[in-house]
């Protein structure tokens, strides 16, 4: 046989060799192979078959760059964000300066939309093991292999993490029906008084509340109360101080009595790593007096004809000392004809464009233009005359809002 048809059976030989690896790979892939069994045949591959001595791969994913496989050499020595990333292409190492990177003989870079998920080092690459000519020929392959590898694992990642956000969000909608069904559904509407509410939290779940209670013929309770922070860790402290309000005040004899307990149990979950503004207020029907008291909470606006009182007594907010420094309970006879609307901060505090806040001015305009409405559109009326203070920018915080119509 003469060397140019050696020379050619070889390179068949290698094509064959190539293609049948690269068909194996896609087929693993296929087979939905793990992480780690698609890394096995790739090493595989390089160490067996093309008779690599030293193997360094890298990887990149959300957490930063991970040690996929470490052969035959010191993994701990080498960055790839002071040494790797300034490369683009394959690179032949040839009398390199940076001692680190001696002990290899080729870098071969793996790049996705012009962003680096991967870097290969090989060293000691005995070409002719397979019969081929200077490793220079086998990078091409080399690339593509780990190329295809990479993407293929990054896949995985990327669908595992799919996976997971479904199932997050899943638990969430779940949370956001189990946390709905802790408000309360019939509001009255009758000679005496009509009340109406709203919620709306900046995630699925969030740390306002309100509730309406009636504890007698005579007697109701309402609260509004804000948790420092969002989603479900102030979610699950919220649903926790409205199971503990609804027991308490029951028993209570007094609002006072009532927030020093709640205050405790506030602390007990907490630990002082979270803390609740709330306002509290009992109000009864025949003597129409309201007793309330405001735990640090945005004053609720007590509107008397074109004039407005801002509830502010009370107490600090509750869960940061062990002993509230001091207490105050008031008591308000209300005037036939009131309005009394409570609200969180996310509601004041809700900025626009230029960083401006709605503030407590646009608020008492809002209500002083819609006092002869129902409470439902009066609060319809401050949440769409929020939507066209903010524009474009969104809601901030957590927007819960109760309004009461004293008849």
């Amino acid at each position: 046989m003469s060397q140019q048809s050696k020379n050619i059976k070889k390179r068949l030989q290698l094509g064959k060799f190539k293609l049948d690896t690269l068909l194996e790979v896609t087929k693993g892939i296929n087979n939905n192979l793990s992480k780690d069994e698609l890394l096995s045949l790739y090493k595989t591959v390089l160490l067996d078959d093309l008779k690599i001595g030293k193997l360094l791969l890298f990887s990149f994913d959300k957490k930063g760059w991970t040690k996929e496989l470490c052969i035959g050499t010191n993994c701990n020595k080498i960055d790839v964000n002071t040494e790797l990333l300034d490369i683009k292409e394959i690179e032949v190492l040839s009398d390199n300066t940076n001692k680190k990177l001696r002990p290899f003989d080729v870098i071969v870079p793996v790049f996705h939309k012009k962003e680096p998920l991967a870097y290969l080092l090989l060293g000691d690459f005995d070409g002719e093991k397979i019969e081929v000519s200077p490793i220079i020929k086998h990078l091409t392959f080399v690339q593509t292999l780990t190329n295809v590898i990479i993407v293929a694992v990054e896949n995985k990642r990327l669908f595992n993490e799919n996976l997971e956000k479904i199932v997050i969000e899943k638990e969430m909608e779940l949370a956001s029906q189990m946390q709905a069904m802790l408000f309360p559904k019939n509001l009255p509407n009758n000679d005496e008084i009509e009340v109406s509410a709203s919620y709306n939290p900046h995630q699925l779940v969030g740390g306002d509340y309100y509730d309406f209670i009636e504890l007698n013929r005579d007697e109701i309770a309402f609260c509004i109360a804000d948790v420092s922070g969002k989603g479900v860790p102030a979610a699950l402290l919220m649903s926790n101080f409205q199971a503990s309000l609804r027991v308490l005040i029951k028993r209570t004899t007094s609002l006072s009595e009532l927030v020093i307990e709640l205050n405790k149990n506030i602390l007990a979950n907490a630990n002082r790593e979270k803390f609740i503004t709330a306002f509290i207020g009992k109000y009864n029907l025949q003597t129409r007096n309201l007793q309330y008291i405001n735990a640090g909470h945005n004053p609720p606006l007590l509107l008397v004809g074109h004039q407005f009182q801002h509830l502010i007594d009370g107490c600090t907010i509750l869960g940061m000392f062990e002993n509230l420094p001091s207490v105050t309970e008031k008591n308000l006879t209300i005037p036939k004809d009131s309005i009394l609307t409570c609200y969180t901060d996310g509601v004041v505090e809700q900025p626009n464009t230029v960083n401006e806040e709605f503030g407590m001015k646009k608020l008492e305009n809002t209500l002083l233009l819609s006092k002869e409405e129902s409470t439902k559109n009066i609060l319809n009326s401050i949440t769409e005359q929020l939507i066209d203070f903010k524009k474009e920018v969104e809601f901030k915080d957590d927007i819960a809002l109760m309004c009461l119509r004293i008849k």
